[in-house]
């Protein structure tokens, strides 16, 4: 063991005239790390010494003391990790005690720098990845973490559980609702305002074992856990898969450990500028070593000395750097038949008359969750969770209401979202087209609002171009053009003059269809400007020249009036209804059972999705939903699309940024949902012989 006798000074004032100064750690934490080196930082050479005494006040005191006659500052750390790892069982006066064992030197703890460096660790995460902590499921082991860490924590999420009922017991968001948690968590708070303060330190009693319980129970879902190493070993290290940990002096074995349960990211909140692990306190005291005697290390010389040494907090990646985000998407039962399949609901649906009553009644409900999404890895080795929130009303019901009704739905939904910690809310379905479609909600929800329009915009006629090629009517050339004809009605509006551009950059002659003339050759000229390759039209009637389209994109605000006969349409033509409520009905189609009527193109999510039905092959998801997705994966917690206008530059950059994570089109879909192999020939047929009889009587037409 290194002594004070290795020092051939015996006064402070003789061991200025070394070459280096001495700062020696004197620990309660064990010997293990104990070390005696020489260090340069700053412009200045050090000796550091670490002492490690496992819990031992007495031999701590000791060590002070003779330190003392040769030390130029000395550091005392180490009194909670101590009796987190069971070295003692004292309190933190024994700390106090052994720092005023001498006047002789400086003996410093962390009381300057751990607030510091907590803080600056957590910034620095929100700053480098930001909206890492943006709603996380925190959960705070031990008594190590700072008062100030805690309140910046708070700047960015309320989602906080401790272990320790000290620091203010707090529920998980899946205990909240749940009356018999909330009632033992209740008793738990009073039994601990009541309870002796020499056994609050202890941690005893029913209010520690239940904050311990409700801990243990929320790591499992938690997206941060931030203790020392020895109290997160005390709490028990649950499987950390998808996790950060935030904790201090870590070294590699430690950085080993919390790879080999799965961290994804571990913080280590002190600086390690050395080939040996230092705690805060030593660099507190290697700051008073360089004081005048007698003068107190202040925040001012704290921020000096960390600048001079270019100290910063370690952001550890253990399998590569990688994010996981979390988002909600909102759903809502598309017709009363979803009820039929809901446990009790659908045995009541039998009764006569109570059809209508469920319906009225569930519209009412607050928002639960429908499933939890996991399993989404993107192709970047990001990730991403997320749940699916259900709000009770049906179309009909949201349209009989004012759309404050739904609003309020929504905004209930936002705020369990919340809770459960996603970044992000997608709106799904009706919930995105009532009202100002998003607009309202965005502004007051207290997380980013997305309504998916632009993903679903871009899926429409990728599904669109993908329908085309696999019926094999029209030419497709090798660089995915079309060479023939295709007509967007409503053009003038926002989502068709979207897809305007969209088919301007795959088909050779492109029809835009309006009354508004004046938008019409306003969007004619922009589009020439930006896809030279397409001859654009214009016209204000979709009839004349409706017959020779292979692809039509509907996209009116017209609803309930025909903006279209379908009739006219050419055999094998694909129509894309892209209109919310849809400008096709289901008889509409039926009538032309060699036309193609596509209403979405669904995407693959990447990974090993695990989701409840939601009426689509397993790991497939509406557009909108994966816009949701994508913009997790991305980092991007943003509203990125709300209200009726849709940007052209989003549709494309979140096309290119599906494309990026791995989205693939999976299926597409109609009026009766998505499309099979056989559907896809049935109307390939059917198309044929309409093609053929035309051509017959066009020939025996022009026969004399």
């Amino acid at each position: 063991m290194t002594t004070p006798q290795a020092e051939s000074t015996t006064s402070r004032a003789g061991a200025s005239s070394r070459d280096h100064t001495l700062v020696v750690n004197v620990t309660f934490q064990g010997d293990e790390w104990d070390y005696d080196e020489h260090v340069s930082l700053g412009g200045r050479d050090y000796r550091l010494v670490r002492v490690g005494t496992s819990g031992d006040a007495e031999a701590a005191e000791d060590h002070v003391w003779r330190w003392s006659l040769s030390a130029d500052a000395i550091a005392v750390s180490g009194i909670r990790e101590a009796r987190a790892a069971g070295h003692l069982t004292g309190t933190i006066d024994d700390l106090r005690r052994v720092r005023g064992t001498t006047t002789r030197v400086p003996v410093r703890d962390d009381s300057v720098l751990a607030d510091v460096f907590q803080e600056w660790a957590i910034r620095r995460l929100q700053a480098q990845l930001p909206g890492y902590l943006t709603n996380a499921r925190v959960v705070v082991v031990g008594d190590t973490t700072r008062e100030r860490t805690v309140a910046v924590l708070r700047e960015f999420t309320d989602n906080i559980i401790f272990d320790e009922a000290h620091h203010g017991l707090q529920l998980p968001s899946s205990a909240k609702t749940d009356p018999v948690t909330t009632t033992a968590a209740a008793a738990g708070e009073v039994a601990w305002r009541l309870t002796p303060g020499i056994l609050k330190d202890r941690v005893s009693g029913p209010t520690g074992w239940l904050s311990h319980r409700i801990a243990k129970h929320a790591a499992a879902d938690a997206d941060v856990i931030i203790g020392s190493f020895s109290e997160l070993v005390r709490f028990g290290l649950p499987d950390l898969r998808g996790k950060a940990v935030i904790t201090s002096a870590v070294s590699q074995d430690r950085l080993d450990t919390l790879a080999d349960l799965g961290a994804d990211l571990v913080v280590d909140t002190t600086p390690q500028p050395f080939d040996l692990v230092v705690v805060p306190a030593l660099f507190e005291a290697m700051i008073a070593a360089t004081l005048p005697r007698g003068r107190e290390v202040t925040t001012d010389d704290a921020a000096t000395f960390i600048q001079e040494a270019g100290l910063q907090p370690r952001l550890l990646w253990p399998r590569g750097e990688r994010r996981k985000s979390r988002f909600a998407f909102v759903i809502h039962p598309l017709s009363t038949e979803y009820f039929k399949e809901v446990g009790a609901l659908g045995a009541v649906w039998s009764v006569p008359g109570m059809g209508r009553v469920i319906e009225k009644s569930v519209a009412y409900l607050p928002p639960f969750v429908y499933s939890h999404v996991t399993g989404i890895v993107s192709s970047t080795g990001d990730e991403a969770e997320g749940w699916l929130i259900t709000v009770g009303g049906t179309p009909k019901e949201m349209l009989a209401h004012p759309p404050e009704f739904t609003y309020s739905r929504l905004l209930a939904a936002a705020e369990l979202s919340r809770r459960l910690g996603a970044q992000i809310m997608g709106l799904g379905a009706f919930t995105k087209v009532v009202g100002d479609a998003g607009v309202t909600v965005a502004r007051q929800a207290r997380l980013p609002v997305t309504t998916g329009n632009s993903y679903s915009a871009s899926g429409a006629l990728w599904a669109a171009h993908e329908a085309v090629r696999r019926l094999d009517l029209a030419d497709v050339d090798d660089d995915g053009a079309i060479r023939g004809r295709a007509m967007v009605v409503g053009a003038s509006g926002a989502i068709g003059s979207v897809c305007a551009r969209l088919l301007a950059l795959a088909a050779d002659e492109v029809w835009l269809v309006s009354p508004e003339t004046a938008k019409l050759l306003q969007l004619k000229e922009e589009i020439e400007r930006e896809s030279p390759r397409a001859t654009i039209h214009v016209a204000t009637d979709p009839s004349a020249a409706l017959a020779d389209m292979d692809v039509i994109v509907t996209a009116t605000s017209a609803a309930g009036h025909k903006v279209l006969d379908i009739m006219k349409v050419k055999p094998g033509c694909v129509i894309t209804d892209v209109a919310r409520p849809l400008d096709l009905s289901a008889e509409d189609v039926a009538l032309r059972p060699d036309v193609l009527v596509v209403e979405s193109g669904e995407v693959e999510l990447p990974g090993d999705v695990r989701m409840r039905n939601i009426g689509l092959p397993d790991g497939v998801a509406y557009a909108c939903l994966a816009e949701t997705i994508v913009l997790a994966l991305e980092g991007r917690y943003e509203s990125f699309t709300v209200g009726r206008n849709i940007e052209w530059e989003k549709v494309k950059e979140i096309y290119q940024l599906g494309l990026r994570h791995g989205m693939k089109l999976a299926t597409i879909s109609g009026v009766n949902g998505p499309y099979t192999d056989e559907d896809f020939e049935a109307v390939r047929s059917a198309a044929v012989l309409a093609r053929a009889a035309a051509a017959e009587d066009h020939i025996l037409e022009e026969t004399p």
